[in-house]
Protein backbone atom coordinates (compact mmCIF):
# COMPACT_ATOMS: atom_id res chain seq x y z
CA UNK A 1 0.00 0.00 0.00
CA UNK A 2 1.20 3.44 -1.21
CA UNK A 3 1.87 6.17 2.01
CA UNK A 4 -1.80 7.57 3.15
CA UNK A 5 -2.12 11.14 4.08
CA UNK A 6 -4.28 10.70 7.48
CA UNK A 7 -5.94 13.97 9.06
CA UNK A 8 -6.65 13.75 12.86
CA UNK A 9 -9.44 16.13 14.58
CA UNK A 10 -8.26 17.26 17.57
CA UNK A 11 -10.31 19.77 19.87
CA UNK A 12 -8.75 21.36 22.86
CA UNK A 13 -11.37 21.15 25.81
CA UNK A 14 -11.45 22.62 29.19
CA UNK A 15 -10.50 20.60 32.20
CA UNK A 16 -14.09 19.77 33.09
CA UNK A 17 -13.31 18.97 36.41
CA UNK A 18 -13.02 22.95 36.78
CA UNK A 19 -15.87 24.05 34.99
CA UNK A 20 -17.54 26.36 37.25
CA UNK A 21 -20.76 28.42 36.25
CA UNK A 22 -19.68 32.01 35.97
CA UNK A 23 -17.40 30.72 32.82
CA UNK A 24 -20.66 30.33 31.32
CA UNK A 25 -21.93 33.86 29.32
CA UNK A 26 -25.14 34.70 28.54
CA UNK A 27 -26.17 33.08 25.18
CA UNK A 28 -24.36 29.83 26.99
CA UNK A 29 -21.66 29.16 25.49
CA UNK A 30 -18.00 28.64 27.64
CA UNK A 31 -15.51 31.47 28.22
CA UNK A 32 -12.67 28.97 27.60
CA UNK A 33 -10.14 31.58 27.92
CA UNK A 34 -11.04 30.92 31.84
CA UNK A 35 -10.37 27.39 32.28
CA UNK A 36 -7.47 25.51 32.17
CA UNK A 37 -7.47 23.59 28.92
CA UNK A 38 -6.04 19.60 28.07
CA UNK A 39 -6.70 17.33 24.49
CA UNK A 40 -9.42 15.69 24.19
CA UNK A 41 -8.40 11.97 25.38
CA UNK A 42 -10.11 10.15 22.36
CA UNK A 43 -8.21 12.43 20.01
CA UNK A 44 -5.03 11.31 21.17
CA UNK A 45 -6.26 7.56 20.85
CA UNK A 46 -6.98 8.60 17.84
CA UNK A 47 -3.75 10.06 16.89
CA UNK A 48 -2.17 7.01 18.31
CA UNK A 49 -3.82 4.82 15.44
CA UNK A 50 -2.60 7.22 12.95
CA UNK A 51 1.07 7.44 13.77
CA UNK A 52 1.24 3.44 13.89
CA UNK A 53 -0.43 3.52 10.29
CA UNK A 54 2.64 5.73 9.85
CA UNK A 55 4.98 3.67 11.23
CA UNK A 56 3.93 0.72 9.31
CA UNK A 57 3.84 3.02 5.37
CA UNK A 58 6.39 4.31 4.61
CA UNK A 59 5.63 7.70 2.86
CA UNK A 60 2.36 8.15 5.09
CA UNK A 61 1.69 11.58 6.60
CA UNK A 62 -0.23 12.79 10.01
CA UNK A 63 -2.26 16.20 9.79
CA UNK A 64 -3.87 17.57 12.71
CA UNK A 65 -7.14 20.05 12.10
CA UNK A 66 -8.31 21.56 15.30
CA UNK A 67 -10.95 24.61 15.41
CA UNK A 68 -10.59 26.60 18.07
CA UNK A 69 -9.30 30.24 19.36
CA UNK A 70 -5.30 30.90 19.23
CA UNK A 71 -4.24 29.06 22.09
CA UNK A 72 -5.85 25.82 20.39
CA UNK A 73 -1.97 25.82 19.11
CA UNK A 74 -1.55 24.28 22.22
CA UNK A 75 -3.00 20.65 21.01
CA UNK A 76 -1.63 21.13 17.55
CA UNK A 77 2.02 21.17 18.48
CA UNK A 78 1.62 18.58 21.32
CA UNK A 79 0.29 16.60 18.61
CA UNK A 80 3.19 17.38 16.76
CA UNK A 81 5.99 16.66 19.20
CA UNK A 82 4.25 13.05 19.38
CA UNK A 83 5.04 12.42 15.96
CA UNK A 84 2.41 14.46 13.44
CA UNK A 85 4.16 15.87 10.62
CA UNK A 86 1.75 19.55 10.32
CA UNK A 87 -1.27 21.26 12.73
CA UNK A 88 -3.89 23.39 11.13
CA UNK A 89 -5.76 25.71 13.03
CA UNK A 90 -9.15 26.66 12.06
CA UNK A 91 -9.43 30.25 13.91
CA UNK A 92 -11.89 32.52 13.26
CA UNK A 93 -14.33 34.83 15.21
CA UNK A 94 -16.50 33.83 12.56
CA UNK A 95 -16.39 30.07 13.96
CA UNK A 96 -17.32 30.98 17.24
CA UNK A 97 -20.59 29.43 19.30
CA UNK A 98 -20.24 26.34 16.87
CA UNK A 99 -22.36 23.50 17.47
CA UNK A 100 -21.66 19.68 16.21
CA UNK A 101 -23.27 20.63 13.02
CA UNK A 102 -21.24 24.21 12.32
CA UNK A 103 -17.82 22.37 14.24
CA UNK A 104 -18.48 19.61 12.03
CA UNK A 105 -18.81 21.60 8.47
CA UNK A 106 -15.78 23.91 8.68
CA UNK A 107 -14.01 20.26 9.36
CA UNK A 108 -15.13 18.72 5.91
CA UNK A 109 -14.07 22.18 4.27
CA UNK A 110 -10.85 21.85 5.63
CA UNK A 111 -10.75 18.45 4.83
CA UNK A 112 -11.74 19.16 1.22
CA UNK A 113 -8.63 21.73 1.00
CA UNK A 114 -6.18 18.90 1.88
CA UNK A 115 -7.76 15.72 0.62
CA UNK A 116 -6.54 13.20 3.13
CA UNK A 117 -7.23 9.59 2.15
CA UNK A 118 -8.50 9.13 5.95
CA UNK A 119 -9.88 10.87 8.35
CA UNK A 120 -9.38 9.96 12.04
CA UNK A 121 -11.23 11.47 15.23
CA UNK A 122 -12.06 11.16 18.87
CA UNK A 123 -15.07 9.34 19.36
CA UNK A 124 -16.35 11.84 21.42
CA UNK A 125 -15.09 14.96 23.27
CA UNK A 126 -15.42 15.17 27.21
CA UNK A 127 -17.11 18.46 26.72
CA UNK A 128 -19.80 17.65 24.90
CA UNK A 129 -19.92 13.77 24.88
CA UNK A 130 -22.27 14.21 21.84
CA UNK A 131 -20.14 11.69 19.63
CA UNK A 132 -21.59 13.97 16.51
CA UNK A 133 -18.55 15.25 14.80
CA UNK A 134 -17.14 12.72 13.86
CA UNK A 135 -19.93 11.05 11.59
CA UNK A 136 -21.41 14.73 10.58
CA UNK A 137 -17.82 15.44 9.28
CA UNK A 138 -18.31 11.78 7.08
CA UNK A 139 -21.97 13.13 6.08
CA UNK A 140 -20.83 16.38 4.95
CA UNK A 141 -18.12 15.06 2.68
CA UNK A 142 -19.93 11.81 1.48
CA UNK A 143 -17.59 9.20 3.10
CA UNK A 144 -18.24 5.70 4.70
CA UNK A 145 -17.56 5.99 8.38
CA UNK A 146 -17.27 3.96 11.16
CA UNK A 147 -17.46 4.84 14.62
CA UNK A 148 -16.08 3.37 18.30
CA UNK A 149 -12.88 1.89 17.02
CA UNK A 150 -10.43 0.57 18.85
CA UNK A 151 -7.64 -0.16 16.00
CA UNK A 152 -7.12 0.95 12.79
CA UNK A 153 -4.99 -1.28 10.32
CA UNK A 154 -4.30 -0.73 6.97
CA UNK A 155 -5.34 -4.00 4.39
CA UNK A 156 -3.00 -5.04 0.87
CA UNK A 157 -5.96 -4.38 -0.79
CA UNK A 158 -6.03 -0.43 0.07
CA UNK A 159 -8.80 -0.69 2.31
CA UNK A 160 -8.44 -0.22 6.43
CA UNK A 161 -10.01 -2.95 8.94
CA UNK A 162 -11.42 -1.86 11.90
CA UNK A 163 -12.06 -3.89 14.75
CA UNK A 164 -14.80 -1.63 17.15
CA UNK A 165 -17.04 -2.02 19.60
CA UNK A 166 -20.70 -2.65 19.39
CA UNK A 167 -22.67 -3.10 22.83
CA UNK A 168 -21.05 -5.71 24.07
CA UNK A 169 -19.67 -7.22 21.29
CA UNK A 170 -15.97 -7.00 19.20
CA UNK A 171 -16.75 -6.09 15.22
CA UNK A 172 -14.15 -6.58 12.31
CA UNK A 173 -15.02 -4.41 9.91
CA UNK A 174 -13.79 -3.00 6.87
CA UNK A 175 -14.22 -0.13 4.38
CA UNK A 176 -12.48 1.75 1.20
CA UNK A 177 -10.64 4.57 1.27
CA UNK A 178 -11.28 7.69 1.83
CA UNK A 179 -13.20 7.44 5.33
CA UNK A 180 -14.33 8.69 8.29
CA UNK A 181 -13.28 6.88 11.37
CA UNK A 182 -13.78 7.68 15.30
CA UNK A 183 -11.42 5.89 17.87
CA UNK A 184 -11.93 5.68 21.68
CA UNK A 185 -13.03 3.14 24.33
CA UNK A 186 -11.28 1.23 26.84
CA UNK A 187 -9.55 -1.22 24.32
CA UNK A 188 -8.01 1.93 22.33
CA UNK A 189 -4.41 1.81 23.04
CA UNK A 190 -3.36 5.32 24.98
CA UNK A 191 -1.34 7.84 22.35
CA UNK A 192 2.93 7.67 22.65
CA UNK A 193 4.58 10.16 24.68
CA UNK A 194 5.80 14.16 23.40
CA UNK A 195 9.74 13.19 22.05
CA UNK A 196 12.04 15.16 23.28
CA UNK A 197 14.00 15.45 20.23
CA UNK A 198 10.74 16.37 18.45
CA UNK A 199 10.09 19.29 20.62
CA UNK A 200 13.56 20.23 20.38
CA UNK A 201 13.21 20.51 16.23
CA UNK A 202 9.70 21.69 16.13
CA UNK A 203 9.53 23.86 18.86
CA UNK A 204 9.77 26.96 16.69
CA UNK A 205 7.84 25.06 13.42
CA UNK A 206 5.06 27.32 12.92
CA UNK A 207 0.96 26.07 12.87
CA UNK A 208 -1.08 26.64 10.18
CA UNK A 209 -4.03 29.21 10.46
CA UNK A 210 -6.94 28.92 8.21
CA UNK A 211 -9.94 31.58 8.53
CA UNK A 212 -13.37 31.24 7.14
CA UNK A 213 -12.20 33.50 3.77
CA UNK A 214 -9.80 30.51 3.37
CA UNK A 215 -11.71 27.80 3.67
CA UNK A 216 -14.48 28.88 1.43
CA UNK A 217 -17.65 26.75 1.14
CA UNK A 218 -21.59 28.18 2.68
CA UNK A 219 -20.33 30.79 5.21
CA UNK A 220 -24.11 31.06 7.19
CA UNK A 221 -22.76 27.75 8.03
CA UNK A 222 -20.12 28.86 10.20
CA UNK A 223 -20.21 29.95 14.16
CA UNK A 224 -23.34 30.94 16.62
CA UNK A 225 -25.31 31.79 13.12
CA UNK A 226 -24.77 28.25 11.22
CA UNK A 227 -25.62 26.25 14.34
CA UNK A 228 -29.52 24.90 14.61
CA UNK A 229 -28.41 23.77 18.45
CA UNK A 230 -27.45 26.16 21.24
CA UNK A 231 -26.72 25.87 24.89
CA UNK A 232 -29.27 27.25 27.29
CA UNK A 233 -27.56 26.73 30.68
CA UNK A 234 -24.62 24.60 31.41
CA UNK A 235 -23.82 23.79 34.83
CA UNK A 236 -21.44 21.51 37.06
CA UNK A 237 -23.14 18.54 38.58
CA UNK A 238 -21.22 17.08 41.58
CA UNK A 239 -21.60 13.46 42.99
CA UNK A 240 -22.13 14.16 47.07
CA UNK A 241 -22.12 10.99 49.44
CA UNK A 242 -24.59 11.78 51.74
CA UNK A 243 -26.24 8.77 53.32
CA UNK A 244 -24.88 5.20 54.36
CA UNK A 245 -27.08 2.63 54.80
CA UNK A 246 -25.96 -1.06 57.20
CA UNK A 247 -27.56 -3.76 55.78
CA UNK A 248 -27.36 -7.08 57.57
CA UNK A 249 -25.78 -9.96 55.87
CA UNK A 250 -28.65 -12.38 56.74
CA UNK A 251 -30.92 -13.77 53.43
CA UNK A 252 -34.34 -12.24 54.85
CA UNK A 253 -32.36 -8.76 54.85
CA UNK A 254 -30.76 -8.62 51.79
CA UNK A 255 -33.53 -9.62 49.91
CA UNK A 256 -35.35 -6.67 51.24
CA UNK A 257 -32.79 -4.51 50.15
CA UNK A 258 -32.52 -5.60 46.82
CA UNK A 259 -36.57 -5.66 47.06
CA UNK A 260 -36.54 -1.19 47.76
CA UNK A 261 -33.39 -1.01 44.82
CA UNK A 262 -35.98 -2.34 42.33
CA UNK A 263 -38.94 -0.34 43.84
CA UNK A 264 -36.70 2.74 43.55
CA UNK A 265 -35.95 2.12 39.93
CA UNK A 266 -32.24 2.25 40.58
CA UNK A 267 -31.81 -1.12 39.74
CA UNK A 268 -33.60 -3.63 37.57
Amino acid sequence: MKGLKIAVLVKQVTDTRETVEATVGADGTIDRNALPAICNPDDLNALEQALRIKDRIDGSQVILISMGPQRAEEVLRDGIYRGADEGILLSDRRFAGADTMATSYALAMAAQKISPDLILAGRQSIDGDTAHVGPQTAQWLGWPQVTYAEQVTPCEDGRIEIRRISDDETEVVRTTLPAVVTVGGSGAAECRPCNVRRILDYKKQPVTVWTADDLGGDAARYGLGGSPTQVVKSRTIVAEHKDTEWVASDESALSEFVARLVESHIVE
